[in-house]
């Protein structure tokens, strides 16, 4: 399923004359990423524990992009050292650190992230464009940012960079943001910096449920109406018609994703029944965050009418994980299985209650293989200090 939905994405892409990025945030072992960069893909990291996964897994530097809203010292230092291909800057006191700390070369190219203004996604937490955003340089600040780059030569000014939000369904959103990128190169280009490449991110939306609501986007349609924006618009503002970049994640891996649960109550309120499984906030927290939705099935053969019910893991919080329909037999010690958990469920699992995060496995033609053991109570009490 993973190799199929990156395949599509590389299809369209080079259709459209765009070049694709797997967004680790989304899930990265370094198993994962070493399949993934058999691909002719790059890959994005917004950190160093997922720069030295890619990095292990065989990507090249110039297969590497950085991204993140706070990027340390180190991140910045390796960015100059030439351990990444380009950096999305994020503001302004930013690329005033990484000239301080490439002051004699950065091996990097330098997209400056732009807040364009576009936003789009099913929940604010996942709207990384507009108003209420953290991320991205305001317009106000574009000066400032050229005032940086023409003091600060060594640092290679290659394009911009804008990301509107997660699970977008519309493919109205990615033309606006191609469109407001455009804009935004024709200013710098009168301040004498081209922009070679345009990189509009991912976000792409899925859908969680088999009859889900939200018509799933058209993937294909969404990034060739964004080139043909972004070629169109570079040549009405007589620019050079840069090289347009996407940067999925959830798309290529959400769907391939299973979570499979141990019931370990079920239980009758007032109004509602309750099923309690061996998980919850501390493997899942999206649920709980914004409302994430992920159908649910019994793994056994149901036996009598479905109900609903609320299903929640079982830490100290009420960590509801959905509203689902289940069978009256699906009692302690049932497994069930939660669909379209591939993305943002693994990579975002910690120890809350000191519980241990659980193993993953690949399957691939007709067998599988660990990507992740599951871990055991001794490496989660690790750090503690005894003295």
């Amino acid at each position: 399923m993973v190799d199929a939905a990156v395949d599509t994405l590389v299809r369209c892409a080079a259709d459209a004359g765009a070049e694709v990025a797997y967004a680790a945030k989304a899930f990265a072992t370094i198993g994962f990423l070493r399949h993934l960069a058999q691909h002719s893909i790059g890959v994005d990291v917004c950190s160093l524990g997922e720069l030295i996964t890619a990095e292990r897994a065989g990507f090249a530097p110039e297969r590497i992009t950085l991204h993140g809203a706070g990027k340390s010292n180190e991140e910045l230092a390796a960015a100059a050292s030439g351990r990444i291909g380009r950096i999305a800057v994020d503001g302004i006191e930013e690329l005033e650190r990484l000239a301080a700390i490439s002051r004699d070369s950065c091996a990097a190219g330098v997209l400056l992230r732009l807040n364009v203004r576009v936003e789009a996604g099913q929940h604010a937490f996942v709207r990384t464009g507009g108003d209420d955003t953290k991320f991205g340089i305001h317009a106000r600040d574009e000066e400032a940012a050229v005032a940086l780059l023409a003091r600060n030569p060594q640092l290679r000014f290659v394009g911009l960079h804008a990301h509107i939000g997660s699970q977008v369904y519309e493919s109205a959103a990615y033309a606006a943001n191609a469109a407001a990128l455009l804009d935004a190169a024709q200013r710098f280009a009168h301040r004498g910096l081209t922009s070679s490449e345009i990189v509009m991110g991912g976000g792409f939306g899925v859908p969680s449920h088999p009859n889900a609501v939200p018509e799933q986007l058209d993937v294909a349609a969404a990034i060739a109406a964004a080139a043909r924006c972004v070629r169109d618009a570079a040549r009405e503002r007589g620019l050079p018609s840069p090289r347009l970049g996407i940067e999925p994640g959830r798309s290529i891996v959400a769907l391939a994703g299973t979570t499979l649960y141990r019931v370990l109550a079920r239980k009758r309120q007032t109004s509602r029944t309750f099923v309690v499984v061996d998980g919850g906030i501390a493997e899942n927290p999206r649920p709980a965050l914004y409302g994430a939705h992920h159908h649910v099935v019994g793994v056994a053969r149901p036996e009598g009418e479905l109900e609903e019910v609320t299903l929640c893991g079982r830490s100290c919080e009420n960590d509801e994980l959905g509203t689902v329909e289940l069978p009256p037999n699906v009692r302690a010690g049932a497994l069930l299985a939660m669909c379209s958990t591939g993305a943002y469920t693994y990579s975002m699992a910690g120890n809350y209650n000191r519980v241990v995060r659980p193993a993953v496995v690949a399957l691939a033609g007709g067998s599988h293989h660990p990507l992740a053991r599951r871990e055991n109570l001794d490496e989660v009490l690790a750090r503690d200090i005894l003295e």
